[in-house]
C-alpha cells in the first residue's frame, strides 16, 4: 500500500506517540528518545526507539504502515528483518498499523516480529522483557469493510467461491456466474486478497482460506433483509413436508421461495426436531405458500415463520437435496443456524461438519 506524505507522516507521529506512552509504563525500561526517521534523508525504517534495560542499549526499530491486513503486513516484516540485519544485534523489530487483525498478529509472532496498533494490540518480546496486550475491540473502519465485503451483492460473489474453493475464476466469468457488475468483483478480489483468504494463479483467483473467511463472515453476519412474518398452520409431519415440497417445485414459475434456517437444516444435516417451519420467499412465493399451506394469523402461536427478501440474490444459490426440497445452500443455512442462538449454533457446528469441510 502506497504511503501518502502528509497522512503517513501524521500516522507515524501517532506510532511513536503510541510506543512513547507503552514504554513509559514499563519501570524496567529507560526511554532515551524516539527518532521518526522520515525527518532524516537517508531514511529506511520509519521510527526508531533508543532504549535501555538493565544497563544494555537497544533499538526498537519500527515499520508502520496504514493498512494492517495479512498482505501488506507480509511483505513489511521481510523490511523489518532486512533493517534488522543492518541495525545490529540489539535491535528488536516493531511492526505497527491503525489495526492488527488475529491473522495479522500471527504472522508477526512467526516471523519473531514484536507488534502494536492504535486500537491498543501490543507484544513486544527481548532481553527478559515480555509485554502483551490483546483487546477485543476493532475501529469503526474495519467493521464497516468487513460488512462490505458481506453485503448482498458481495455475498453473491461469496457464495459462488465457496461451492468449489479450489477453483479459480477470472474476474469477467466470475460476475457472470454471480450475476454482479465486475466493479462488484473487484471490491470482493481486494477484500479477500488483503486478508489473504486468497491467492491468484495463473488460472485466476481461487479461495486459500475458506474456513477464515467463513469464519469471519458467521462473526460479522447479519441476516438478509426483508419482513419476518409469522403464521400457523393446520398440517403437520409428512402431509405438511409433502404439501410444501410441491409448492416449492411448483413455486420457480411464479416466484421463489426455499426451505430456510432450521427447515433447510432438516434436509441438508438434520441435527434435531423442529417445531416452527422456516422459509424465504418472494411476494410471488409467499403468495404461493399462503394458499397451499393454509396458513393463518399466529394468534394460535406461530409454526411457519416466512421471511419476505428484499434481494432475491439469495435465491440464486438453493439446492435440492430431495425432490422439491428446494433449500438455502449449506452456506447460508449455516449462517442462519449459528445467528440463532445456543441450539442454532449447535445445528451449525453441525451441518458444518457434515457439509463444509474442504480439502487442505
Amino acid at each position: 500500500m502506497l504511503k501518502q506524505p502528509d497522512s503517513m507522516k501524521q500516522l507515524e507521529s501517532q506510532a511513536a506517540e503510541a510506543l512513547r506512552v507503552l514504554l513509559g509504563q514499563v519501570p524496567a525500561i529507560k526511554l532515551i528518545d524516539i527518532e521518526l526517521e522520515s525527518l532524516r534523508p537517508d531514511h529506511g525504517v520509519d521510527i526508531v526507539a533508543h532504549i535501555e534495560v538493565s544497563g544494555r542499549g537497544h533499538e526498537l526499530v519500527c515499520e508502520v504502515k496504514s493498512s494492517g491486513q495479512p498482505r501488506y503486513v507480509r511483505t513489511a516484516l521481510l523490511q523489518l528483518r532486512s533493517y534488522v540485519v543492518h541495525h545490529g544485534q540489539d535491535a528488536i523489530p516493531v511492526f505497527i498499523a491503525p489495526y492488527l487483525s488475529p491473522e495479522a498478529q500471527a504472522l508477526c509472532r512467526d516471523q519473531a516480529v514484536g507488534f502494536l496498533d492504535l486500537e491498543g494490540n501490543v507484544r513486544l518480546l527481548f532481553n527478559g522483557v515480555f509485554i502483551e496486550r490483546l483487546v477485543a475491540s476493532k475501529p469503526i473502519v474495519e467493521r464497516r469493510e468487513l460488512k462490505s465485503l458481506f453485503k448482498p451483492k458481495s455475498a453473491q460473489v461469496l457464495r459462488v467461491m465457496l461451492r468449489d474453493p479450489n477453483r479459480a475464476w477470472r474476474v469477467t466469468e466470475l460476475a457472470e456466474t454471480a450475476d454482479v457488475s465486475l466493479g462488484h468483483v473487484s471490491n470482493v478480489r481486494v477484500g479477500l486478497l488483503d486478508r489473504e483468504w486468497a491467492q491468484v494463479s495463473n488460472a485466476g483467483m481461487f479461495l486459500s482460506e475458506p474456513d477464515a473467511l467463513l469464519d469471519a463472515w458467521r462473526d460479522a453476519y447479519e441476516s438478509p433483509a426483508g419482513k419476518r412474518m409469522g403464521f400457523y398452520t393446520t398440517l403437520h409431519g409428512s402431509v405438511f413436508e409433502e404439501t410444501a415440497r410441491r409448492v416449492l417445485l411448483s413455486d420457480r414459475k411464479i416466484g421463489q421461495a426455499a426451505f430456510a434456517s432450521f427447515s433447510a437444516a432438516h434436509w441438508l444435516a438434520p441435527y434435531g426436531r423442529i417445531g416452527t417451519q422456516y422459509f424465504y420467499a418472494d411476494d410471488a412465493g409467499l403468495a404461493h405458500l399462503h394458499t397451499a399451506l393454509k396458513l393463518s394469523s399466529a394468534a394460535k402461536g406461530e409454526n411457519v415463520v416466512v421471511t419476505v427478501l428484499k434481494d432475491s440474490g439469495l435465491f440464486r444459490d438453493t439446492v435440492e437435496p430431495a425432490p422439491g426440497a428446494i433449500c438455502t445452500s449449506p452456506i447460508q443455512t449455516y449462517l442462519d443456524l449459528a445467528a440463532a442462538g445456543e441450539r442454532g449454533r449447535e445445528a451449525a457446528d453441525h451441518l458444518r461438519r457434515e457439509k463444509l469441510i474442504w480439502p487442505k
